[in-house]
């Protein structure tokens, strides 16, 4: 869950005017990445036939999310970024 809620406080962190533009796609990746943490953590303590689809839709998104992250030099993308990474290894541990 940690996946989820750094990607939640990145999209919603405050920011300057001018860096609104340029961090739009960070932030929207970053609600749909803790859209689907959320449903895959969900899903699997359901134990839902399902979960693994989902946990590897999960680690796609993650990994997207952490690369959007890295683009920036912003300490809370950093993080994220990090969480991600670490999620979508944990999701790809699932799915085996």
């Amino acid at each position: 869950m940690r996946c989820a809620e750094a990607c939640e406080f990145c999209a919603t962190s405050d920011l300057k005017e001018s860096d609104v533009k340029m961090m739009a796609s960070c932030a929207q990746i970053n609600r749909e990445c803790a859209a689907v943490c959320w449903t895959s953590a969900s899903l699997m303590s359901m134990d839902s036939q399902f979960a693994k689809q989902f946990c590897d839709l999960c680690a796609t998104v993650c990994d997207a999310c952490a690369k959007e992250c890295n683009r920036h030099t912003v300490d809370h993308c950093k993080m994220c970024a990090e969480q991600c990474r670490s999620c979508a290894d944990e999701c790809r541990r699932m799915t085996k």
